[in-house]
């Protein structure tokens, strides 16, 4: 296991946060909750039938795991009340009607949509975070997160960053054997503005989840001025966007990616920069370019990816890849109760 990984689940441990996971009928779901409790990660919900996660998993001892079925718990009535509060007065588009009619509406969708059920137990205070979609789409772990939890107070948009962590044997361009990537699952081509507070995301999200002083290079396929076009353009505004958002964080572009991690590059390309040739934060301009990037680090680089990591909510959320091993939902369960210390 990674050292860093290691550490994450450490510093999760200490803080004893509550992350619920709805996915009950997912046996990878149920046996990464079942491992957090037991090496101490933090305190699991899982969301089903006590009875039917047993029977699927007979091979797991689910002491000292919650398990909560939404059809009897005793707070669904009023988990359907606050859904229905939250969402009064919103047009079901398909529909032209209201979302909800009725409490009994309401009701009725968090008894078949256990992530909004999940969602409204982050909201009411009951855990601490939440994690979903081994089995669900982004669209549906994501969108109660937006109908009920929303961004935090000055962040205008929910983004995702990956954590990058470096092969065993280490990488000269990675001293501290982490780099953190973003946007590379979520926004398809960021404004200026938009990519400034994904720097500003990230950029916690490095000092949160990894300790890292963050160093945040945005990138493009231009160097402080070596190329001229509209793509460059927002780079450059989105630069000047963050330092007047954030004028405390180290950030600097726009520099293409060798620039930014080689330090013999950054010289010869941005010697006036103190970011150039030392970034651990790398912002891509677009979703093509971020996908890329870190598949290609992962693929030929030999880094662990892990993520994507959601940031922006007002309470931590984070989305699963549906390829997700048991390993992976542990992890990011460590990196949500991180996030929500």
């Amino acid at each position: 296991m990674s050292i860093v990984l290691e550490n994450i689940k450490k510093q999760a441990g200490l803080l004893n946060k509550h992350i619920v996971l709805p996915e009950g009928e997912d046996k990878r779901v149920v046996k990464a909750g079942v491992e957090a409790v037991k090496e101490n990660i933090a305190r699991i919900t899982i969301l089903g039938s006590v009875e039917s996660i047993k029977a699927e998993n007979p091979e797991l001892d689910l002491q000292g795991v919650n398990v909560v079925d939404p059809a009897t718990d005793a707070r669904t009535d009023g988990y359907a009340q606050m859904l229905f509060e939250a969402r009064q007065g919103k047009i079901n588009k398909k529909t032209g009607k209201p979302e909800f009619e009725t409490v009994a509406d309401a009701k009725a969708n968090i008894l078949k949509d256990y992530t909004m059920y999940g969602a409204l137990m982050l909201k009411a205070g009951d855990v601490d975070g939440l994690v979903s979609g081994a089995c669900h789409s982004t669209a549906n772990t994501l969108r109660p997160g937006l109908q009920v939890i929303k961004t935090k107070k000055g962040v205008p948009l929910v983004s995702s960053c990956f954590i990058m962590l470096a092969p065993e044997q280490g990488n000269q361009f990675c001293p501290n054997g982490v780099f953190v990537y973003g946007d590379c699952g979520l926004n398809q081509n960021p404004n200026s503005e938009e990519l400034a507070y994904i720097a500003i995301s990230s950029a916690e999200t490095a000092e949160q989840i990894v300790g890292l002083d963050p160093r945040v290079a945005f990138l493009s396929h231009s160097s402080k001025g070596s190329a001229k076009h509209a793509d460059v353009d927002k780079v450059v505004k989105a630069v000047e966007f963050c330092k007047e958002i954030a004028p405390e964080l180290k950030a600097d572009g726009e520099f293409q990616l060798d620039c930014a991690i080689v330090p013999a590059i950054a010289k010869s390309k941005a010697p006036n920069s103190e970011i150039a040739g030392q970034a651990n934060v790398l912002i891509f301009p677009d979703l093509d370019a971020g996908n890329i990037g870190y598949k290609l680090t992962e693929r030929l680089g030999g880094f662990m990816a892990l993520g994507p990591i959601c940031q922006g909510f007002a309470k931590p959320i984070n989305d699963l890849s549906r390829g997700c091993s048991a390993d992976d939902v542990k992890a990011v369960i460590a990196i949500t109760a991180l996030q929500a210390k």
